[in-house]
């Protein structure tokens, strides 16, 4: 297999990880703790993807050739964005933003249902079912989206 074939099953995998955490067992468990543990899938999800477009149009030469950071690859496909149809970009920046902000911070803490993170400045995130569930939503649109590109030349990899 290729390698944008193999990160295509990779994110379909993690998003259906992070939909199974949210969908069953955060509702048995309640724990706030987990919907970090969802984002996270969700955010591994959309980065296979991404990978997976941008291999996929590197192999045919569509694309110049990029770093392997997450950074390199987001400018490159924001440049392809807009020829591939594509949207959700501005989701995908904040997911990053979110984690990011939580690797930083130096308080996090549960509030009714909802883990809630803080950065130095006490700027407040919070991260609900309802946002994630709305994240999800948008990541499988992603994910079709980025199927569908790289399903274009299926034939010619069997």
């Amino acid at each position: 297999m290729e390698k944008f074939q193999l990160l295509m099953e990779e994110s379909k995998k993690k998003l259906n990880i992070a939909d199974h955490i949210l969908t069953m067992t955060y509702p048995v468990v309640k724990d706030p703790k987990l919907l970090l543990v969802v984002l996270e899938n969700i955010f591994l999800s959309l980065t296979n993807a991404i990978g997976a477009i941008l291999y996929h149009e590197r192999l045919f030469k569509r694309i110049p050739s990029f770093q392997d950071n997450f950074d390199s690859k987001f400018e490159v496909l924001k440049e392809i964005a807009e020829k591939n149809n594509l949207n959700h970009l501005d989701m995908i920046k904040d997911i990053k933003e979110i984690i990011l902000q939580h690797k930083k911070s130096p308080m996090e803490f549960t509030k009714s249902d909802r883990l809630i993170i803080c950065s130095d400045t006490y700027k407040i995130k919070q991260i609900s079912y309802e946002n994630l569930k709305k994240y999800i939503f948008n990541a499988k649109s992603f994910i079709i989206q980025a199927t569908n590109i790289v399903k274009k030349h299926e034939s010619i990899f069997r």
